[in-house]
């Protein structure tokens, strides 16, 4: 298999790792610390909230002395808020984690030195506070040209309901079967696990295009990128990374994620989440500027909270209303090994 490509956005962060939950009462906003908790849990050696926080990833709550004790070396800042915000309430508790002896990594729009206690404090200690919603020097204007190897890109009917997942379960679920196939990260914690990538929507809007092209460069013919999407077409705020990401990946297929539960997009209330069958007629009809060939290959649903039978029911329906495999990548099983052979065909 082709290794991952050490550009663009190839990184060498310091580990383990202790996550930071700040005060977030929302699972939605907590999704970095819970994508490194399952797909990097070897090194993830604990939590740390601050008082007030109701969302927990389950792992060992150690204060920064206590993880340090434990072979933590950086503390990673799990939450993945609106705007990428750094609040000043979060500030002693990330000094806090620099006196402890930790760098610390940031997956937020604001940059950590533009915080002036923890500028002071890394600059006194000797520690490293690492953005890594960096994008790469170099991107260029998208030229639209057609490149060898084959492209996945996941998108969703909403933002924070499982493209990461998806495609990282993809991804691994193939090059389980001899695959050649490669995870793409175009999100802070998809780099996070993956130690490459570039952060779309940390990219100048006429510079998305452009950015996904290098992201997926020519490539054998055999060989698949899975790229892991970003907000959805139907978004009020993100819905231009979307498309940009879209545009750029030139995807041969595209698998559509979607969380039954959710009614409403997050964070924005009054708009209502669109339909799975919505997605696709619209992604097809984007997509094929670049890529005339597009298709939907399958639908990937977040079932989590759902026992066994109340999941199956929602994956059948979603399968009778589509005509397409679907699956929970999280629950596996049969319904995932189809979702896999329809990407694979």
């Amino acid at each position: 298999m082709r290794d991952i490509d050490p550009q663009p956005g190839s990184l060498d962060l310091p580990g383990p790792y202790l996550l930071f939950l700040g005060d977030t009462v929302e699972e939605g906003y907590a999704k970095t610390a819970f994508g490194l908790r399952d797909w990097a849990s070897e090194r993830c050696v604990g939590e740390f909230a601050l008082p007030g926080a109701s969302v927990t990833t389950g792992l060992d709550p150690l204060s920064p002395a206590a993880a340090y004790a434990r072979g933590a070396r950086a503390l990673v800042i799990g939450v993945a808020n609106a705007g990428g915000v750094i609040p000043k309430s979060w500030s002693g508790a990330l000094v806090e984690a620099l006196e402890a002896g930790l760098d610390i990594v940031s997956g937020m729009h604001a940059r950590l030195a533009a915080v002036p206690a923890l500028a002071a404090a890394s600059a006194r200690l000797g520690r490293r506070l690492i953005d890594v919603r960096s994008p790469p020097p170099g991107i260029q204007v998208a030229s639209g040209r057609k490149r060898s190897g084959r492209r996945l890109l996941t998108v969703g009917t909403d933002c924070a309901l499982g493209k990461k997942y998806t495609a990282l379960a993809i991804a691994r679920g193939l090059q389980g079967r001899g695959v050649d196939a490669e995870f793409r990260a175009t999100g802070q914690t998809g780099i996070m696990i993956a130690g490459s990538g570039i952060p779309i929507d940390a990219v100048v809007v006429d510079f998305v295009a452009g950015a996904a092209e290098m992201l997926s460069p020519d490539a054998p013919p055999e060989h698949l990128d899975v790229i892991e999407g970003q907000g959805s077409l139907f978004h009020p705020a993100y819905a231009s990374v979307s498309l940009g990401l879209l545009h750029g990946s030139q995807p041969d297929m595209f698998v559509v994620c979607h969380s039954p539960a959710r009614t409403r997009v997050l964070g924005h209330p009054d708009y209502r989440v669109p339909t799975i069958g919505m997605v696709i007629e619209q992604t097809v009809a984007m997509g094929k500027l670049t890529n005339p060939a597009i298709r939907c290959v399958g639908i990937s649903l977040n079932t989590s909270g759902m026992d066994e039978a109340e999941a199956e029911a929602e994956l059948e329906a979603a399968e009778r209303a589509t005509g397409l495999p679907a699956a929970d990548p999280m629950r596996g099983g049969a319904r995932f090994g189809r979702l896999l052979d329809s990407c694979a065909a």
